[in-house]
């Protein structure tokens, strides 16, 4: 069997093509996927025919699509959004700011993002500030910005380093609070 078979899409196909494209795609894919679900079948010209009409409307659908999401673009410009969430008094998240939490704060906002839209280089993982990418098509793409804020105030003690001697053992230092207690009486006094 061939690596690779003609198929003419009945559907449209994210990533793959319109109702009406003729498309070369993996003989798995389309065995597996494409024609069990009806989204394809073999070319042939009266198939193409009777698809033009239908053709027409997803040509005329995604158009009114991509003007639809040029105006979000540039509307997107200089967006921030702001995410509150669980973290350690170091500011590092109990759990991960995801592609799905963006979508969601940015169609809070009035923004029709998907999942898939946004692109994070990288797994957020820390209370901070960060540009997110959003691309909606292959030409229309922005950045955001997202506030990671802590659902709560985060102690800025964070204690004091350890010291410990040449033999490993802890040193035992005066407490910070009660150091200052005992200076405020110093000088107090």
């Amino acid at each position: 069997m061939s690596r690779s078979v003609q198929l003419l899409l009945t559907e449209n196909v994210d990533n793959l093509g319109i109702v009406g494209d003729v498309v070369n795609v993996r003989s798995g894919y389309a065995r597996n996927f494409l024609l069990p679900r009806g989204l394809a079948t073999v070319p042939s010209d009266d198939v193409i025919e009777a698809l033009k009409e239908k053709r027409a409307k997803a040509e005329r659908e995604l158009a009114a699509l991509r003007s639809e999401r040029e105006k979000m673009i540039k509307k997107m410009e200089g967006v921030e959004v702001t995410l509150k969430r669980s973290c350690n008094d170091q500011g590092i998240l109990y759990g991960s700011v995801t592609q799905q939490d963006i979508a969601e704060a940015m169609t809070g906002a009035g923004y029709t993002v998907k999942p898939r839209d946004v692109r994070l280089p990288h797994t957020i993982k820390r209370v901070d500030t960060y540009e997110v990418h959003i691309k909606l098509d292959q030409d229309l793409e922005t950045d955001i910005r997202l506030h990671v804020e802590a659902d709560r105030v985060i102690d800025e003690d964070r204690g004091e380093e350890m010291d410990f001697d040449n033999e490993g053992n802890l040193i035992e230092k005066p407490r910070r609070k009660a150091r200052e207690a005992a200076e405020g009486e110093k000088s107090g006094a």
